[in-house]
């Protein structure tokens, strides 16, 4: 696989049991694809995987800022997927969501499943002072409530997620695609880090998976939302090319810091792998200041052109989430993709 920096995004499926005659397989009488607007380019190579086109459908936006969705054809009786990341600004991409499972489900829709690659307030799992809201499950609830019978997910914040809803959830992973592309660039002397003592299970399913490389974690201690406080690296990484890995990276304060200190321990290459390329500012400045060898990204979140940067590194899962839609649709398994 060819790298391309800055703007390109990569595809990859390989390290999937992908079932290369799946597209001549579907059978399309009762599949049908609709796109909101938060990620329309996913969608459409979704999409192209599937051989089938976005269904068509009308969403505009009244003066006073409410959004409006109609459904341009007969969905009667069909299996229905929305594809919408929740992503900024995250509470008008999720109301837009609820409205097109609304009008789905009232259009007398067989099965609607919301294909989310991005959850948003994904990191309210939990409280952690008193008077809080655990806006994971509140955004759950009204997903559920707005009439959605299936939830396609990529990469949860964390794994207790899935048990907050009370309808069948599928939760798919994008460490292949990130995999299948380190391996691709045959790094030598790896050693996995984890940016925290929370990601140290995703650290180390993919130090597993690169021929059992060491781990290393760095002990974090956060001081405020979006403020951490980078303290030390347990394990060696003197000399190694070390991969620090998470689910996200949002202002990019932690895995920058994280970068600083693993430089400073001696570290001789570093690469930052996440899922999630959330990037709110300051993060580009941060993660462009040369810390970094690569920035490898999925395109579960869309970036702007003006936010991409020469160690950008953008891989597509538009084939796994096709795949994913394909096995749901056939009643297949979706576990075995990844064993």
């Amino acid at each position: 696989m060819n790298a391309h920096r800055g703007s390109a995004v990569l595809s990859s499926a390989t390290t999937l049991k992908v079932q290369p005659a799946a597209t001549a397989l579907i059978d399309n009488s009762r599949l049908r694809l609709f796109s909101g607007s938060a990620n329309v380019p996913l969608s459409q190579e979704v999409a192209r995987y599937l051989g089938m086109d976005l269904g068509p459908m009308i969403r505009k936006r009244f003066a006073d800022g409410e959004l409006y969705i109609q459904i341009q054809e007969s969905i009667r009786g069909c299996d229905v997927y929305l594809i919408q990341p929740c992503c900024h600004p995250v509470n008008d991409n999720l109301m837009e969501l609820l409205i097109m499972i609304d009008a789905c489900r009232r259009a007398s829709a067989r099965q609607v499943t919301a294909v989310i690659p991005y959850y948003g307030y994904a990191r309210a799992d939990r409280k952690t002072a008193g008077r809080e809201s655990i806006t994971a499950k509140l955004v759950a609830n009204l997903i559920t409530q707005a009439g959605a019978n299936r939830i396609l997910a990529m990469d949860l914040h964390s794994a207790q997620i899935q048990g907050y809803f009370d309808i069948p959830l599928d939760h798919i992973y994008g460490s292949p695609v990130v995999l299948d592309y380190l391996v691709s660039k045959q790094l030598s002397d790896i050693v996995v880090v984890s940016p925290d003592v929370g990601g140290v299970a995703r650290a180390r399913a993919l130090a597993k998976k690169l021929d059992d490389a060491p781990l290393a974690i760095i002990d974090k201690r956060r001081q405020a939302h979006n403020v951490a406080e980078v303290l030390n690296v347990i394990g060696d990484v003197k000399g190694k090319t070390a991969v620090l890995v998470d689910d996200m990276i949002d202002t990019a304060g932690t895995i920058s810091a994280g970068a600083r200190l693993l430089r400073e321990e001696g570290a001789s290459h570093v690469y930052a792998c996440a899922t999630h390329a959330v990037f709110s500012p300051p993060a580009i400045e941060r993660l462009s200041t040369g810390l970094f060898e690569e920035v490898i990204v999925t395109n579960t979140i869309p970036i702007a052109e003006s936010d991409r940067f020469p160690q950008l590194v953008m891989l597509s899962v538009a084939n796994m989430l096709g795949e994913t839609i394909w096995r749901i649709h056939e009643d297949s398994s979706v576990s075995s993709m990844f064993r």
